[in-house]
């Protein structure tokens, strides 16, 4: 496939600089017992809800028990699905979809991190079409789809304002997002569930926001409106930052990091992720690294990849997110993360396949090449 030019790429950015748009249908609750607070809206989409979950960290987190006490409170069916596993595959969302048939549900109320909001969404398609195969998750038709209500329960997708949901496809090997667009009815966002987090869970979540900012900020798609969430977020992000280096919360810290993601995520709904993203499934498919990790080893890149025309840009990126230089900044993502090792064929084989992902390619606002990719793996070693 032939790199899109420079002249093409600066031509769409300049068009969409003339028709800026921006659409978030998702009506968003950030608040302590956010939950508690709006049960009613939540239990009213339906008359039986099927919960979509993790195996136990929304048991842990106490989130699962304040979405069944709420509806239980009005009075409002329910049934559990908590087999969604990290990365969660294409058959898992058919089995939670034929559990949810069979049970009678009529909404879906997604409870967890990235992923089971993601297969929650997946769920709710499939669920609406009873009749349909898997093949239809990634078919480009018009479908509808029950409601969603979605409850984060870490800081990094934000997938509770988001249209996506990404699923591990084993026939394609790798993660990709399905082709129908899925906003939840209603996000909860509560911060108190990420307060007893594990530290890798932390860092992990809160980089892939970190990556969803700036893949965002710096996007052929890129609006004013999908740039102010972008620096917003980032000055928040960068506020609530020295938790992940294991120093102790200050007064208000999980909830920045929780409104940071969903920052990031009304950024992404806009403008989609870029090249980061694009490679990080690479590696969490094949070597099963974390997602959020995955696409932290190649943010630094990503910004040193950049035209020299956005190094104005970038300067303000690092400042607002409370770095000094580019060196700082990937000498903090080694502490946060440390260094992916990968063979010469397996960095080969994964700018092979990039290089063949259009839609990747064009995020960019800039030309790409294998060089471009090359730059971005600076934190990955050769093994």
């Amino acid at each position: 496939m032939r790199n899109v030019s420079d002249t093409v790429r600066r031509r769409h950015f300049a068009e969409m600089r003339e028709m800026m748009k921006f659409y978030l249908p998702t009506k968003v609750f950030q608040e302590k017992d956010a939950v508690k607070r709006h049960s009613a809206q939540m239990a009213h989409f339906g008359k039986k809800a099927l919960i979509v979950t993790g195996g136990s960290s929304s048991k842990k987190n106490g989130a699962l028990q304040d979405v069944t006490d709420g509806l239980d409170l009005h009075h409002t069916a329910y049934v559990i699905f908590d087999k969604i596993k990290e990365n969660p595959s294409v058959d898992s969302i058919m089995e939670a979809a034929e559990f949810g048939r069979k049970e009678g549900a009529d909404f879906v109320i997604g409870v967890g991190g990235g992923s089971p909001l993601d297969a929650a969404k997946a769920i709710a398609l499939m669920l609406q079409n009873r009749d349909s195969s898997k093949e239809v998750l990634y078919q480009k038709v018009e479908l509808r789809y029950l409601p969603v209500v979605a409850v984060p329960t870490t800081c990094g997708t934000g997938s509770e304002v988001t249209p996506y949901a990404i699923l591990t496809r084993e026939d394609i090997q790798t993660k990709q997002s399905i082709s129908h667009m899925i906003f939840p009815e209603l996000a909860l966002v509560d911060g108190k569930y990420i307060e007893k987090a594990p530290l890798s869970l932390l860092v992990n979540t809160a980089v892939d926001a970190l990556g969803h900012m700036i893949e965002s900020y710096f996007h052929s798609d890129a609006t004013d409106y999908s740039r102010m969430l972008c620096q917003y977020a980032m000055e928040v992000w960068g506020m609530a930052a020295d938790v992940l280096f294991g120093i102790d919360a200050k007064d208000g810290d999980y909830e920045r990091l929780m409104f940071a993601s969903s920052l990031a995520g009304m950024a992404i709904a806009q403008t989609g992720t870029s090249l980061p993203h694009g490679l990080s499934y690479y590696l969490t498919y094949h070597k099963g690294i974390p997602h959020g990790k995955a696409v932290g080893v190649f943010l630094a890149g990503y910004l040193s990849a950049l035209p020299e025309n956005y190094e104005p840009q970038v300067i303000m990126a690092l400042r607002t997110l409370g770095f000094g230089s580019l060196e700082q900044f990937e000498g903090a993502l080694k502490e946060l993360l440390g260094i992916v090792e990968l063979s010469g064929e397996e960095t080969e084989e994964m700018i092979d396949e990039m290089m063949q992902n259009e839609k990747k390619l064009l995020a960019a606002p800039f030309e790409v090449t294998r060089k471009t990719f090359q730059e971005m793996c600076r934190m990955v070693a050769q093994k």
